[in-house]
């Protein structure tokens, strides 16, 4: 098989893990890059509503061609609504489409007033987790202050409550979880991490938090756990490296060049999770790394063809202008003959061009002169190519 046809074959396999994490690449960090993508918590539900009732479900009907399914629930608890509705417990209500239930299972009903009421999807409840929510801070508090009560919810054994408690971490942004640090349960996060039974999705924001709170001990047991071989995806490894980088700094970051960046038998999905790590840390962590050795670690990547076009977006992301006479190389090179990869390299000397000359006339006026003199060979040798990465060219990115 030639190099070609197997980078496309492991683009397939990209694609699946690139799905939840390529606004990072896109864009300043909102929310956590290693959880599953946003979702509305039950907070967030109850405070965008107009109305939110707790209906036990009483009947349903399929709907046909001709007519819509209907869903019957007995209301037994109105949360909230407003001043001139009328509704009230014991009274039934029906939503025009069919919802599975069984007689008595308890559902948070939530609804937007407009011309008419418009009711959103029931969401399956316990009696547990409405306690929980009822207690929950205001989403007007600060978002460092909230997290402190979801903190304690995380594992819990209701699984509503728990996966809700976790998907609100999932959607804080970073620097509103690293206050509380010192308060996070170092012994739980590595429990959890070390259980099988833990659900995937919250592995890679546990290792996440382990490193925010971890000890010299802990660092070994990351560590063993981020140098398993691995033929598979392993969701959330990306966020284990993050941690073991915030507690490790630049040592621990020579042991994954070593582990997933050099060793070109490392999976594709073991060194993507390392580049998220490069890239979380550029953004969080140049405390604990400085930014040039991070650029020294990305570098390594160009060598995945594979992996290119992303590593040479977050160069050119980066102004790392060291890598300029290569990527003229590479734009020739038999493996790195994939249109995504040229558009890359493209853009990358698209941005170069744009850097402001200084007034001395130093390295940053050699930069645009060079980057200028490529492009002008590539609009007469490539123009289609040069002509569609302009296209799409966002210089601010």
């Amino acid at each position: 098989m030639n190099v070609r046809k197997r980078t496309g074959i492991r683009r397939c396999s990209m694609f699946v893990l690139c799905g939840l994490v390529l606004h990072f690449y896109l864009s300043q960090l909102v929310a956590c890059p290693f959880c599953p993508g946003p979702s509305t918590t039950l907070s967030e539900q109850l405070s965008q509503a107009d109305v939110a009732l707790l209906g036990q479900w009483s009947s349903a009907m399929a709907g046909t061609f001709e007519k819509t399914g209907q869903t019957s629930f007995q209301i037994s608890e109105v949360l909230h609504q407003p001043l001139k509705s009328n509704l009230k417990a014991g009274e039934q209500i029906t939503l025009s489409r069919h919802y599975d239930g069984k007689p008595g299972e308890l559902f948070l009903l939530t609804g937007s007033r407009g011309i008419s009421l418009h009711w959103n999807e029931p969401v399956a409840v316990t009696t547990a987790s409405i306690e929980y929510v009822k207690r929950a801070p205001s989403q007007e508090m600060e978002t460092s202050h909230r997290l402190r009560y979801f903190l304690k919810h995380l594992e819990h054994p209701d699984q509503i409550i728990a996966n809700d408690a976790f998907a609100e971490f999932a959607n804080a942004p970073f620097e509103a979880v690293t206050p509380l640090a010192e308060e996070l349960p170092r012994e739980k996060l590595r429990s959890w991490l070390e259980n099988e039974n833990t659900p995937v999705p919250r592995l890679g924001l546990y290792g996440l938090l382990l490193g925010l709170c971890g000890q010299e001990s802990d660092i070994q047991f990351m560590e063993a756990k981020i140098r398993v071989p691995a033929r598979e995806i392993r969701m959330g490894i990306g966020g284990l490296m993050s941690g073991y980088l915030l507690l490790t700094g630049s040592a621990g970051l020579d042991k994954i060049d070593e582990s997933k960046f050099k060793d070109k038998t490392a999976a594709f999905s073991e060194t993507f999770a390392g580049m998220q790590a490069l890239s979380f840390m550029w953004t969080f962590g140049a405390d604990q790394i400085e930014k040039r050795r991070l650029n020294r670690s990305m570098r390594l990547l160009l060598e995945r063809p594979e992996l290119a076009d992303l590593v040479i977006a977050n160069l050119a992301r980066w102004e790392d202008w060291t890598v300029m006479d290569r990527l003229a190389e590479l734009y020739a090179a038999e493996d790195y003959d994939v249109r995504s990869i040229k558009k890359a390299i493209i853009r990358y000397f698209l941005r170069a061009s744009l850097v402001p000359p200084t007034n001395a006339g130093g390295t940053d006026l050699e930069t645009s002169r060079k980057a200028k003199e490529f492009l002008e060979l590539l609009r007469q040798t490539d123009p289609k190519t040069v002509q569609s990465a302009e296209r799409f060219f966002h210089p601010r990115r």
